[in-house]
């Protein structure tokens, strides 16, 4: 399935009023969670156990009134699609960027896998990355902030 093709199914996912889409074509198989609340009563409370993997990473940044601070200050990058984040590009390997790095617009920061095929995320602006919002590894949404740059 081309990256086309599965940005169009997110839009009509955020679009629709329905919670998830899940669609299996030959060997591959996409399924996309809208993260938001849902209106129907009976998918109300499965919507937060699905927005959970976006918790642990906003809840360090509200520990302290520094950090709770710091976020919203400098360039947001944010995921162009739904996948896992990765840091390196492969388990033993180094990681792309680290907080305190400095980057150009068009360097490499991290990988997001979807569909078995990983994507090169490249910075869309140039500074230093003052913030790593996601765990490796971890589930990304489309739009989902992945690191601030100052």
């Amino acid at each position: 399935m081309d990256l086309r093709k599965l940005k169009k199914l997110i839009d009509l996912v955020q679009e629709s009023g329905i919670a998830e889409l899940e669609i299996t074509e030959g060997e591959e198989k996409v399924k996309i969670v809208k993260g938001g609340m849902v209106s129907l009563g009976a998918s109300q409370a499965p919507a937060p156990a699905q927005m959970a993997p976006a918790l642990p990473a906003q809840r360090p940044a509200a520990a302290g009134a520094a950090e709770a601070a710091a976020p919203p200050e400098g360039h947001v990058v944010k995921a162009p699609m739904v996948g896992t984040f990765y840091r390196s590009p492969s388990p033993d390997a180094k990681s792309f960027v680290e907080v305190g790095q400095a980057v150009k617009e068009g360097d490499v920061i991290c990988i997001i896998e979807a569909m078995k095929l990983m994507n090169e995320i490249d910075a869309d602006a140039a500074g230093v990355v003052k913030a790593i919002l996601v765990e490796n590894g971890q589930p990304v949404e489309y739009g989902q902030p992945l690191f601030i740059l100052g």
